[in-house]
């Protein structure tokens, strides 16, 4: 009698070995797109057409330097792509690498929150002339409504002392809590305890997400609170593509991160195998990777919008009409908009315990 169990047992391995070269299949098209000449090229491509697009744009602005109140912050918001799109494309550079990426999105990370705070400084000492006459235009004015800002429970309100100082601390404090999760996180990560998409209570990913939601949507709500408060004030500087640029790169590059995580949890994104003796990249590294890839090609369209959105050419008028009289260096300029001196005297004013007054005495 013959041993149907035995002729099985081919049938059954061949089955499972079909399965198992169609899920390594599948995983090596991620592993084949992530790791190869092609979405480097790509991602360089975009990522240096970036850089000269907005290289330009941060020379001009340098050269035509004739209001520095305003241009020092513009220059310092324009660095944002550069920073972005080069680490993105670094991290790309080093993909086999895993976990690489952590330590150049701790730069990209930090940058971010510089970019909050200097795009509203600009907002106030720029274009609106310092905290003190914002006040003596928008106090006991009562507060506007709005359901996409969310303050339709401040029904019957004014616009008080309190109201701007909650601006200033709401971005001011993103700007803090983002460079030190970043510095948390490259700490934890090196101890085995982070990983991307892990949402597991034992990893540093979930309270470091759930800390960076918070923070991220206390600064939107600050941002859009003073957009509500002195949008008549900012009409002749066209806030709204100002705002739109400078928001959709911060926060939705945020997002898109988020969404990332989300797609590696249900497993829509999987680990990569290496051949060899290499370690298999892991979904974070993997889901990293395809957001860098994103930001890359993201940032060109951020430099065309931003080059719309703070144009060169009103300064290069005025340059004109003083006849070029400025006898700074361009580089001199320069060393001006990347002091962050003031980024951390303004912090000490705004989250000091004896503060008094709102006008800021310097």
């Amino acid at each position: 009698m013959a041993d149907t169990s035995s002729q099985a047992t081919p049938v059954t391995d061949q089955v499972v070995t079909e399965n198992t070269t169609a899920n390594a299949t599948e995983v090596e098209l991620s592993k084949i797109f992530l790791q190869t000449v092609a979405c480097q090229a790509i991602s360089g491509l975009f990522c240096w057409l970036a850089v000269l697009v907005t290289g330009h744009q941060i020379y001009k602005h340098l050269r035509f330097y004739t209001v520095p109140n305003e241009q020092r912050w513009i220059v310092r918001i324009l660095f944002i792509v550069p920073i972005y799109s080069f680490d993105s494309w670094l991290s790309l550079l080093f993909f086999n690498q895993n976990q690489y990426y952590i330590y150049f999105d701790t730069i990209r990370n930090c940058y971010e929150a510089f970019v909050i705070y200097n795009f509203l400084s600009l907002c106030y000492e720029g274009y609106l002339g310092g905290e003190s006459i914002i006040m003596s235009e928008i106090i006991g004015k009562p507060v506007k409504m709005s359901w996409i800002w969310c303050t339709c429970c401040l029904q019957g309100k004014t616009y008080s002392i309190s109201s701007l100082r909650f601006c200033k601390q709401g971005t001011l404090q993103f700007c803090i809590i983002r460079p030190l999760m970043a510095v948390i996180t490259v700490i934890l990560q090196a101890k085995g305890l982070y990983k991307d998409g892990n949402f597991s209570p034992d990893s540093g990913y979930l309270y470091i997400t759930i800390i960076y939601n918070i923070s991220i949507s206390i600064a939107l709500y600050a941002l859009g609170y003073f957009y509500l408060a002195t949008k008549d004030l900012l009409k002749p500087y066209d806030p709204v593509l100002k705002f739109i640029v400078v928001k959709s790169v911060i926060f939705l590059s945020f997002w898109q991160g988020v969404l990332l995580s989300i797609l590696e949890s249900t497993g829509a994104i999987t680990a990569v195998t290496m051949g060899g003796e290499q370690a298999p990249l892991d979904t974070g590294t993997v889901s990293a990777g395809y957001q860098n890839f994103l930001i890359c090609i993201e940032m060109f369209f951020a430099a065309i919008a931003l080059r719309y959105a703070f144009p060169y050419q009103i300064y290069r008028e005025k340059h004109t009409d003083r006849g070029g009289a400025n006898t700074q260096t361009i580089s001199s300029r320069l060393k001006d908009t990347v002091n962050p001196s003031d980024m951390v005297d303004d912090a000490i004013h705004n989250f000091s315990p004896t503060y008094q007054n709102y006008t800021h005495l310097k």
